[in-house]
């Protein structure tokens, strides 16, 4: 650090964001394109004086290629502030000489006029109300110098795929990671399926006794392939991804074999994903829930572990999934109400920019229905607390960081927080394993199928 390079971190587009844009383009009837930029990084300038060593294999006539080094004149591969260097060169590109105005809620997010431009690294998407529009822009970014492949209609997007089936509905889906995943599992067409990815008798834990997992299959490997698939089209997945994955430090058997549950679920699932298509006029709304100390095991007492409790959130766009967490949380509820509402604060704090960001888009000028959000809860006591500013002797101990959301529900009343019935709970399929009746009825509410 400090030789040749001093700041490394390059922004790339969140999938909240995406997956909006994506909301809004069924909704607007918007037309895509995406776009590639040939040889991303060479394409920027060097940004500062950086020589190399000669490379094995390359010689230099009737000289000691030890004693010379190689001037590098473009932004190469291989450095660690490359992609940084590529990006601030390709933003100045896009801001001072194609016309865009950068987003400030989400870096990698331009406006110029009604066209959007989001940008991940070298991948780009282009979104607009006509396509002589996208064609636009597309035409000024090449007369600003940069090299890039357009690619079409946008159907695959950072390993996804993007298919559009009607007027009013896409599909989100990874079938190649999917069939990835099982054939590293072993799975094959004889192989019998799972109608649920966990079984719901019982709650995956630590399993201290238990025979060490010494399987045919990478375990670490495995839930680092289904992290990216639930994160990427399949929230079906999410609770029992995150359930495994605490255990890929020292996995026992019956992690193991949560595993491969988990993967002839996916097998009998292979390119079912997310279908996006508006299922509800409301704008924003968000679905909280908790399952207080869930994962407590009276046999591992000294585990301070099985104390906590889990959150899920999911945040929708007219009834179509954009953002979704099951998440452990890091402190130790003493309540189910504390659980509740401190899920409730994980979630505002996803929601809030999201508000933040379509209430710049309408600023833009963008078409957007709603810049507030409705927030569902199904617990009384988190419900209160909320709404009201009481001094209770049973929350007293509630760190003043959990309260950050008050002043949008007090003051600029961009959040409502509304009561919901446990069985309209749509993030209750993110806390805990559901009997196949109830997860299959939340999946069918929430992915469409």
């Amino acid at each position: 650090r400090g030789r040749d390079y001093n700041l490394t971190y390059s922004p790339v587009v969140r999938w909240f964001s995406i997956r909006l844009l994506l909301a809004l383009t069924i909704i607007n009837g918007w037309h895509t394109q995406q776009v590639d930029y040939v040889q991303a990084y060479p394409q920027a300038p060097i940004e500062k004086e950086v020589y190399m060593e000669i490379p094995k294999g390359m010689e230099i006539k009737g000289k000691d290629k030890s004693k010379y080094a190689l001037k590098i004149h473009k932004n190469i591969y291989g450095q660690k502030q490359a992609g940084r260097v590529w990006n601030k060169y390709l933003v100045d590109k896009l801001t001072n000489e194609v016309g865009f105005t950068q987003s400030e809620v989400d870096e990698c997010l331009f406006y110029r006029g009604n066209t959007l431009y989001v940008l991940y690294t070298d991948d780009s998407i282009i979104l607009a109300p006509t396509t002589e529009e996208t064609e636009e822009v597309i035409a000024d970014i090449k007369a600003a110098g940069l090299n890039i492949t357009v690619e079409g209609d946008l159907q695959d997007f950072l390993g996804v795929n993007i298919q559009r089936e009607g007027d009013n509905m896409i599909r989100l889906s990874q079938p190649h990671l999917e069939r990835q995943i099982c054939k590293e599992l072993g799975l094959d067409e004889n192989t019998s399926t799972k109608k649920i990815p966990a079984a719901s008798s019982k709650i995956l834990k630590r399993h201290v006794e238990s025979e060490k997992f010494k399987g045919s299959f990478n375990y670490r490997s495995i839930i680092g392939k289904v992290n990216y698939l639930e994160k990427g089209s399949r929230l079906d997945l999410a609770y029992a991804t995150h359930q495994a994955a605490r255990f890929v430090e020292d996995p026992k058997l019956e992690h193991g074999e949560a595993v491969q549950w988990m993967g002839k679920y996916i097998h009998g699932t292979i390119g079912k994903g997310l279908l996006m298509t508006p299922r509800r006029d409301e704008g924003l709304e968000v679905f909280v829930d908790a399952d207080f100390a869930g994962n407590w095991d009276p046999i591992d007492t000294t585990n301070r572990d099985t104390a906590r409790s889990r959150h899920g959130y999911i945040i929708t766009y007219h009834g179509m999934p954009i953002l979704w967490k099951s998440q452990m949380q890091n402190e130790i509820a003493l309540s189910t109400t504390e659980s509740e509402y401190t899920g409730l604060s994980y979630a505002l704090r996803e929601a809030i920019p999201i508000i933040n960001l379509l209430k710049e888009m309408e600023k833009m000028g963008i078409q957007v229905s709603c810049n507030k959000a409705k927030v569902f809860e199904d617990n009384t006591g988190a419900l209160e607390i909320a709404k009201e500013k009481k001094y209770r002797p049973r929350t007293k101990h509630m760190n003043i960081r959990l309260h950050h959301f008050r002043y949008y529900v007090d003051d600029l009343k961009e959040i409502t927080i509304h009561k919901i019935d446990t069985k309209e709970q749509l993030a209750d399929l993110l806390t805990k394993p559901l009997c196949e009746e109830d997860f299959v009825r939340l999946r069918l509410a929430l992915m469409g199928w």
